[in-house]
């Protein structure tokens, strides 16, 4: 099959839905690959790297024509009038987006979206979420390094002693467990929350200590367990003794990291506003939830997507695609996660073959149009 890897082309993004590592693999079952000119570049992958694994480099037209296209990002308008009707396309395109489904489907293509697979053992390798949620959770720290004006562990110098930085880190989901381990490794303090009980061994274990916020009814428990991997939004009196401990946590932190985002929903608001008003001056909160919130707001209301602000003395960042500053490595995860999803849906002759969705979980949940018709309805 004739398989196109086109240009990302919304700002900012610089991942590419195809590496050298895979390309080389679907060359060797067969298939055509078609990577247009410049698509790897911005993730350090130039397209002499495409052609000594066998791979064609052609225009934008040429990746588009393909029967299979593969993309990081939804296409935009222009994008998608260029894939042919009866194609398939492979991405990241946003499951929840009513509109985008529609248009995928008048324009006659199938489309998969993996950030819906489930949260199942066999989807592991093809969890585009988990993949690009690590490298976030671990640039998220960088970025709190490059910003915070002081040492993040402690030094003992002749001119003194230094003090270790503090972090809290909201939300120990994939981004937060990667974050504490990235800020453990750069010798820092670490407090760490998340709603789901099972996280608090998970937190320990990596070297953090667990803020807890006890449960008092039998309903905040229930809720407290999630869903799907997923917490669940807890009642309000819970949220509140949360933002209480959270204010008094933050006011002693030197680095605030938030990383709570539910598919589908908008972010909670873990860190108020009134409480980024009693941190240090020199503090820096990182907020990896930014621009999925109101006015581009994130886990913390102060926040605005894709901007460094300073607020009475605090820095808050909120850059909204932390994996395109990793470019190289979240294009290698990422395209492993494509390169793993095609085995479900091309046989062994190399020849397009989706399953009934009663026969394979994760084609079903993945499938947002087929032959002009919207699957998915949110």
């Amino acid at each position: 099959m004739r398989i196109g890897v086109p240009l990302e082309t919304r700002p900012g993004e610089t991942r590419v839905a195809a590496t050298a590592e895979t390309v080389k693999k679907l060359i060797s079952q067969g298939h055509q690959v078609i990577i247009q000119s410049g698509a790897g570049v911005g993730a350090s992958l130039p397209d002499a790297a495409y052609e000594a694994v066998g791979a064609s480099i052609g225009s934008a037209t040429d990746a588009f024509a393909c029967e299979i296209v593969l993309k990081v990002r939804a296409p935009q308008t222009d994008e998608l009038k260029q894939i042919k009707s009866g194609s398939v396309l492979i991405g990241m395109l946003d499951p929840f987006d009513n509109a985008g489904i529609s248009a995928m489907a008048a324009q006659g293509i199938t489309a998969f979206a993996l950030e819906a697979a489930p949260r199942t053992t066999r989807a592991q390798s093809m969890d585009v979420l988990s993949s690009q949620a690590n490298i976030a959770g671990y640039k998220a720290v960088m970025l709190a390094a490059n910003e915070y004006q002081r040492f993040m562990p402690m030094l003992m110098t002749a001119a003194g002693t230094v003090k270790a930085a503090r972090i809290l880190i909201l939300g120990a989901g994939v981004a937060g467990l990667q974050a504490i381990a990235t800020a453990k490794r750069l010798g820092s303090v670490i407090e760490a929350s998340d709603v789901r009980p099972a996280a608090k061994e998970q937190i320990e274990s990596l070297g953090a200590k667990f803020v807890d916020v006890p449960y008092e009814t039998d309903e905040e428990r229930e809720i407290a367990q999630g869903v799907g991997g997923y917490a669940r939004p807890m009642p309000e009196a819970w949220m509140k003794r949360q933002a209480a401990l959270v204010a008094e946590r933050a006011a002693q932190a030197d680095i605030v990291i938030t990383t709570a985002l539910i598919p589908g929903r908008k972010p909670p608001v873990l860190l108020h506003a009134d409480t980024v008003g009693k941190m240090k001056a020199g503090s820096v909160v990182i907020d990896i939830a930014a621009g999925r919130g109101e006015n581009g707001s994130g886990n913390c209301p102060l926040t605005r997507a894709d901007q460094v602000i300073n607020h009475n003395g605090v820095k808050i960042v909120g850059y909204t695609n932390l994996p395109s500053m990793v470019a190289a490595d979240a294009s290698a995860l990422y395209a492993r996660n494509l390169l793993d999803f095609m085995k479900l849906i091309i046989n062994k002759e190399g020849q397009l073959a989706i399953p009934a969705a009663a026969d394979d979980d994760i084609v079903a949940a993945c499938l947002m149009c087929r032959d002009g018709q919207a699957i998915r309805t949110n």
